[in-house]
């Protein structure tokens, strides 16, 4: 009897902006490297990007590679009414239509939030936006994933995003009663608040339907000494390889929550490997996260 071909379930990516010149040239020329996934990320709005011709781009780029699109992101705020959130909603609904060109089914973004509110202050408005927004993205078989990071707000207020703990993913969850809702995941943003972030996973990995590759490097001397908001900077994001979370711990954790998608690494951030050292970096957190997740090994024929 023939052995059924082993089909790994967790690729290993990075990010991509999709308001830069040229994504697919971008794209082709660090596929080489080893890349399985790729996040096309917008910042507030896509703008007048053709998204049907950049996605026959994309789809050249890739040719001859198992590579995929894992997701399309919208980082705004869709909750407020200036000129630019009303675009970045209006984007939200556009990456919905168009992600099958991509071959993705998985949107991305922050939630938004009234700014200068607290967190369930915002909840109304965030049902009023997202609950339309879910049910059209569950018609065309697309997830909804919320990103952690909080962008410098807290509980009280903020300008961006309420999907950055827990309570307030229970919150989301609530008012947005639909199965293909969820986060985009990463450990770094709960670590810079001191949050211990493995318990977190185990409880809310079946809502996890992407993950950020990013992590941060705690300095307890500094927090000891000086505290969190004393002179000395105390937390550092960093890119996979060079924080201090075991990235193998995680992706078993994600494996018996039944995560099926893409880890993409976040770079840009890491305070040593950037600049000229940035895809040193990402190349580094490439191999590193594949070891973590480890090489399949066929077992013996019986």
């Amino acid at each position: 009897m023939k052995k059924k071909a082993f089909q790994e379930t967790i690729k290993i990516g990075t990010l991509v902006n999709g308001l830069q010149k040229d994504p697919a040239e971008y794209i082709g020329q660090i596929l080489p490297h080893g890349f399985e996934s790729f996040s096309i990320t917008f910042w507030q709005t896509m703008g007048d990007k053709n998204l049907k011709k950049m996605a026959e781009d994309i789809k050249k780029a890739l040719e001859g590679s198992d590579a995929i699109i894992s997701s399309l992101g919208v980082f705004g705020n869709p909750l407020e009414n200036g000129k630019l959130d009303r675009e970045t909603a209006k984007s939200w609904e556009k990456a919905i239509d168009n992600a099958h060109l991509f071959g993705s089914n998985v949107v991305a973004g922050f939630s938004g939030r009234l700014r200068g509110k607290s967190i369930p202050d915002s909840i109304p408005q965030l049902k009023k936006i997202f609950v339309p927004l879910a049910k059209r993205a569950k018609d065309k078989g697309v997830k909804i994933v919320f990103e952690n990071c909080d962008m410098g707000g807290t509980w009280q207020s903020g300008d961006w995003n309420i999907a950055h703990t827990p309570p307030a993913w229970d919150m989301i969850f609530d008012a947005i009663p639909y199965d293909n809702v969820g986060l985009e995941w990463e450990p770094c943003h709960q670590m810079v608040k001191l949050i211990d972030p493995m318990p977190q996973l185990r409880k809310y990995a079946g809502k996890i339907f992407h993950v950020h590759g990013k992590d941060a490097t705690i300095y307890w001397d500094v927090v000891r000494e000086y505290g969190v908001f004393g002179a000395k900077k105390f937390a550092f994001h960093r890119t996979p390889g060079f924080g201090d979370s075991n990235w193998t711990d995680i992706i078993s954790e994600l494996r018996i929550g039944g995560f099926k998608g893409s880890i993409d690494i976040e770079g840009w951030h890491d305070p040593i490997y950037r600049g000229d050292l940035e895809m040193t970096g990402q190349v580094h957190a490439l191999n590193y996260l594949k070891n973590c997740r480890t090489q399949y090994v066929e077992n013996p024929q019986e």
